[in-house]
């Protein structure tokens, strides 16, 4: 998962970076690589069949909290959601970027199949367990970052709702057109996304009511991810309804081409397909 820093630690020393403080002094978690950390914890985890679960927190910036298990980023093929197996089986032959990559169980996957797959994160952690399972053509950088290598793509997949990458109404259309700076004629981006905006949950309401009072799409999330003392940067994900992806998409080279809705009325796999070559 990619995380865009998008505010600055604060307290601490004057003029002193807050991770620089004695341990004793700081208060709440460094910032730091937490994704990677999980991700190397819970593969070194996965080889010993007493290891406790590996679980990541999810903090949203308003104090809403959850926690999730590490294993479906992580598990074979045969144990993933049917909806994850349905997305992989929509990527097109030829070359492959797994944007957001992870742990690398799309890519591996994917090169099992036959497929020139590159893994991007801008994870380091991410991308170790990535080159541990056999991943080999590995990127550490944001899509801006990797437009300018003249890299050419048939594909592009956004595997377990990132989608949320796109972050925003005003970051969305830039990171549609890195994509297609990338894009071979033909080319397709398969995603999923979750769905907020038309959340009816309680714990959902009164954030998607300041989102839409603040000019955000209503599903628009500022979250971190912690692990032990460590806490990605604060960062946007974009949880959007289907149409709000289609007005995203206008005028960025992409167009939204066929949605498949899952059981659970939230998520969903979209295709959107290169309009111009």
């Amino acid at each position: 998962m990619k995380t865009p820093a998008v505010t600055a630690a604060t307290g601490g020393e004057p003029g002193r970076p807050l991770d620089a403080q004695d341990p004793e002094d700081r208060q709440g978690p460094r910032t730091g690589d937490a994704i990677g950390d999980l991700l190397l914890a819970a593969h070194q985890a996965a080889a010993d069949p007493t290891a406790a679960p590996v679980l990541q927190i999810i903090e949203r910036d308003d104090g809403f909290v959850k926690s999730a298990p590490l294993t479906s980023w992580l598990a074979p093929i045969d144990e993933w959601p049917d909806e994850d197996r349905q997305a992989l089986d929509l990527v097109k032959g030829g070359r492959v970027l797994d944007i957001g990559a992870g742990g690398g169980r799309a890519a591996r996957v994917l090169m099992e199949r036959g497929h020139d797959v590159t893994a991007l994160d801008v994870s380091p952690g991410a991308l170790e367990v990535c080159r541990q399972v056999g991943v080999k053509s590995l990127v550490h950088g944001t899509v801006d970052e990797h437009a300018g290598s003249g890299a050419r793509y048939d594909s592009f997949l956004l595997l377990g709702a990132n989608l949320g990458l796109l972050e925003s109404r005003e970051r969305a259309p830039q990171f549609l057109r890195a994509l297609a700076a990338m894009a071979a004629p033909g080319a397709v981006i398969i995603g999923q996304g979750h769905n907020m905006t038309d959340s009816r949950a309680p714990q959902h309401l009164p954030y998607n009511r300041r989102n839409l009072r603040a000019g955000r799409i209503a599903g628009q999330r500022t979250m971190r991810i912690r692990y032990r003392d460590v806490a990605t940067p604060w960062f946007h994900y974009l949880c959007l309804a289907p149409q709000e992806l289609a007005e995203l998409a206008a005028g960025t080279g992409w167009q939204l081409t066929d949605i498949a809705p899952f059981d659970s009325a939230t998520d969903y796999i979209a295709t959107l397909t290169l309009t111009t070559d």
